[in-house]
């Protein structure tokens, strides 16, 4: 079975973008449709998380601002993948 690639992204206050992903365990039969509508559904918005919570590295800059940077990170996209697992994420 295929594993999942999770990209996602970090917005600084100034709209600089730093890029990642972790490889996760994809859930069995399940289509990325529904993988996608799952983690959306568990994001703020469909769109925000906080690194922490979901435990995969944060992408802050070595200039993060705690007072006008934002804490969270953006969730990009979801592929299936033949790359090895690297991270942890419970989808369901």
């Amino acid at each position: 079975m295929p594993n999942l690639k999770f990209s996602y992204l970090y917005r600084d206050s100034s709209n600089y973008k730093n890029y990642g992903y972790v490889i996760i365990a994809a859930p069995a039969n399940k289509t990325l449709e529904e993988i996608e509508g799952i983690i959306k559904a568990k994001l703020i918005d469909e769109q925000w998380f906080y690194t922490n919570e979901w435990q995969v590295p944060d992408l802050f800059f070595d200039c993060f601002n705690p007072n006008t940077d934002p804490k969270w990170h953006e969730f990009e996209s979801i592929e299936f993948t033949d790359q090895e697992i690297n991270c942890w994420i419970p989808i369901v």
